[in-house]
């Protein structure tokens, strides 16, 4: 039976994986370090990286018919379809933007723009990519904003909650899959099931991330409109948001060039080496899979490679949280809170935030840099972080991100360091 408090890589396992993946232990100056950020980034996966300057460098423009063009449509190819495995969709639209932010925007004005309604529905614990895009075209079209409130146990949002919100006249619902600053997991599965028993017709609209690089998507199971997902947040390169459509979200009146047919959302020329860097990020995971599963078909494989990650980043939450020997976990550590603290480690991903006695935010971030470990400061003076912190009643939280090809040993490494951090300030007061 599959461990509520997860599962770590075995040993073996967990050297090889480190080895795929840049600066794990020390920063491209070669300085020791732990990069707990990774809800801001990732690390990079050695043969993304590599793989994208392989196909960049190629100067040809793949809407030829020569040889290298064909060869580079041929990697667009692979990586669009490796897309689709990622989210298990096989109709519908895929297209590559700047940004998965941009996209958002692009899906949400589509939707807002075209199909009827009095209303929009989204969550308080929005990016504000997604946010302010349903804020910014309910209000240009004179649709009523309806936000739905986090939960202050959870940390997350409950499905009651978005629920209520939904009526016959709502046109769109916005959701975030997992908060970036709690790391809470929303039921999608049973929120679209439930929302389009009250709207059959509801359009559906997701902004996954943050959730992407930590667990399976279903598309299949979780029959949405649209979604995206960041390559930079998974193990690849700053420089392109992917996005899918559902058939009949991609035919609403959207920007593109007028022959194009009637479901194209791609602008100008796509940059195969994006494309090549997801084909990358699938083969590492469904390489990862092949360990746990004897099976040829990718997306079994990815399925599985994904649930390793998973319950190996549930094991290192539930070690930063409880400790593990003589280290103590962020739980027992005097000086130490753990914010939105919900002890079902199945509804979240590898995201915790925690505030220091006596320490403010920013300069406990700056405290942990100084001792070599890199995590973020989520404050409500920053637009990225006001509107969640303050429906929690925070103002501020650091916020700890660690990603599966880090260690157990990495863990505690950071425990005894928050550790050293309290104890200094109980002694000294902030000027640790």
């Amino acid at each position: 039976m599959e461990s509520a408090d997860g599962q770590l890589f075995s040993d073996a396992l967990m050297r090889v994986v480190r080895e795929k993946f840049h600066y794990v232990d020390s920063d491209f100056t070669g300085r020791k370090r732990l990069y707990f950020d990774n809800a801001g980034g990732s690390y990079r996966l050695k043969r993304a990286v590599e793989r994208y300057s392989e196909v960049d460098l190629i100067p040809d423009n793949p809407e030829r018919i020569h040889e290298v063009a064909r060869a580079l449509q041929a990697i667009q190819r692979k990586g669009a379809e490796d897309a689709r495995l990622i989210l298990n969709a096989e109709e519908g639209t895929l297209y590559a933007s700047l940004t998965a932010s941009g996209a958002m925007f692009q899906m949400v004005q589509a939707i807002a723009g075209a199909v009827p309604g009095t209303n929009m529905v989204t969550t308080v614990l929005e990016h504000p990519s997604s946010y302010d895009a349903v804020a910014l075209y309910a209000q240009g079209l004179g649709k009523e904003l309806r936000v739905a409130k986090s939960n202050r146990v959870t940390g997350g949002i409950d499905v009651e909650e978005v629920l209520s919100l939904i009526d016959a006249g709502t046109c769109l619902l916005s959701l975030i899959y997992a908060s970036n600053i709690t790391g809470a997991k929303i039921d999608l599965e049973r929120i679209v099931r439930e929302a389009r028993a009250i709207k059959p017709d509801l359009y559906i609209v997701v902004d996954a991330v943050q959730h992407a690089p930590h667990g399976l998507i279903d598309l299949k199971k979780t029959p949405v409109d649209g979604i995206n997902f960041a390559p930079y947040k998974f193990f690849g390169c700053r420089g392109s948001g992917i996005s899918w459509l559902s058939p009949r979200a991609a035919r609403l009146p959207h920007q593109k060039l007028a022959a194009k047919p009637e479901d194209h959302w791609d602008l100008g020329s796509s940059a195969p080496a994006q494309f090549a860097v997801v084909t990358e990020i699938v083969d590492y995971v469904c390489w990862l899979g092949g360990q746990c599963v004897d099976s040829t078909d990718r997306r079994s494989q990815y399925a599985a490679g994904m649930k390793a990650i998973g319950l190996h980043e549930r094991a290192l939450l539930s070690r930063m949280l409880n400790g593990a020997g003589e280290v103590r976990g962020l739980r027992d550590l005097a000086g130490v809170q753990v914010l939105l603290d919900h002890n079902d480690l199945t509804r979240r991903d590898l995201i915790l935030a925690i505030a220091f006695d006596d320490l403010p935010e920013v300069e406990a971030v700056r405290e942990y840099e100084r001792r070599g470990v890199i995590v973020y400061e989520r404050v409500s003076t920053s637009l990225y972080s006001k509107r969640m912190l303050e429906s929690f009643g925070l103002t501020g939280a650091v916020r700890i991100s660690p990603l599966h090809c880090n260690s157990p040993e990495d863990i505690d490494v950071f425990l005894q360091v928050t550790a050293d951090i309290a104890e200094k300030v109980a002694v000294k007061g902030i000027n640790v």
